[in-house]
């Protein structure tokens, strides 16, 4: 919020300004744990971490009833299609937080079995590395999120290079794959 000197005591905010405060402070996570990594991120709902003071405390079981997707853990190559299913599901705007080092890149799982980084499937906002990171390191991604939605633009061209980033995902995936995200 821009001070104005030519009204003294009055503060001026633009459209994007207030839009970007209130979605900063209404995101609701959507419950996507796959792994070890889902044990730290519910603790980060718990009283002792208490992520309800950043207006996170809901994590929806509903991906029609939230913005934010954290994927907590591993993503096996037959639970691709469902990420990218809930993905597709959730109100624009949407964001993606990838947490751990094996939805980042695949981690220690270097096989046929895993997929090599959550990138593959849907965009990604934030990386979290870590095995398992801890509720604290959480807690500042997602307020390094916070940070990112405040001072995007409302009328912004967002959807734009998801698509392109979406496309160059879609690239990047073996044809077998493809058949299950794209049907």
């Amino acid at each position: 919020m821009a001070h104005d000197d030519s009204t003294p005591g009055f503060f001026t905010a633009s459209l994007e300004d207030v839009a970007g405060l209130f979605r900063k402070g209404s995101m609701w996570p959507v419950t996507f744990g796959l792994a070890c990594c889902a044990i730290e991120m519910m603790a980060t709902a718990s009283s002792r971490f208490d992520v309800a003071r950043f207006g996170m405390e809901v994590f929806r079981a509903s991906p029609r009833q939230a913005d934010l997707m954290i994927v907590a853990g591993r993503v096996s190559q037959k639970m691709a299609p469902v990420v990218r299913q809930v993905y597709d599901q959730m109100a624009e705007p949407k964001w993606v937080l990838s947490m751990g080092v094996c939805a980042s890149s695949g981690g220690m799982f270097n096989n046929y079995a895993i997929v090599q980084g959550v990138d593959h499937i849907v965009p990604v906002d934030i990386y979290l590395p870590g095995c398992p990171p801890r509720p604290e390191m959480l807690i500042n991604a997602m307020l390094e999120l916070h940070k990112q939605v405040q001072e995007q633009p409302l009328f912004g061209n967002r959807r734009a290079i998801i698509e392109k980033v979406e496309r160059a995902a879609l690239d990047a995936t073996p044809v077998s794959q493809m058949k299950g995200l794209l049907a």
